[in-house]
């Protein structure tokens, strides 16, 4: 069984940028970094790029490995360069202590508009976002509410799932 991100879950960062990964985010975690031994730090990768509109993500190290692989293999070429950019280039390691904590830098804070305050993390399978509160509401939630409005009632999400 292979465990994937998911669900919203809503946290707080302190004025140093302290904050807790969720405990169902973390078990993805610790499962996805191979040196990982109980008691011990977790380590995985946040991405920071211009690409990402109000957000963070948060991969699994076994999960960015695998993309990293994926984009050396890419042929040379303007592609490739974006993706190096945006994906290698603009990331950061992130360490998830034995608690679940990790102390966020204040770039990334800003870059989500929130020194402190509530965040939201967002599952999305291979990797979760972070979330000002505030512009997930706006950017995500709302926007989804009206696309379900739109589709009347008794909409079933599971339609949208077309099998290959």
């Amino acid at each position: 069984m292979v465990l994937r991100f998911s669900g919203e879950v809503t946290q707080k960062v302190d004025s140093k940028g302290r904050m807790s990964i969720p405990a169902d985010f973390r078990r993805v975690l610790e499962l996805a970094d191979s040196a990982w031994e109980s008691g011990q730090p977790i380590t995985c990768k946040l991405i920071y790029g211009d690409h990402l509109d109000g957000a963070l993500q948060v991969y699994g190290l076994a999960d960015y490995d695998q993309m990293a692989e994926d984009i050396e293999a890419m042929e040379e070429g303007d592609d490739k360069e974006e993706a190096m950019q945006l994906l290698i280039t603009q990331s950061d390691y992130l360490s998830v202590d034995k608690d679940g904590r990790v102390v966020m830098p204040i770039r990334h804070r800003e870059k989500l508009g929130l020194t402190e305050g509530d965040l939201v993390f967002r599952g999305r399978l291979s990797f979760f976002e972070i979330w000002n509160a505030e512009t997930y509401e706006e950017a995500v939630r709302a926007p989804m509410r009206e696309r379900l409005k739109a589709r009347g009632p008794g909409f079933n999400p599971k339609t949208l799932i077309k099998k290959g």
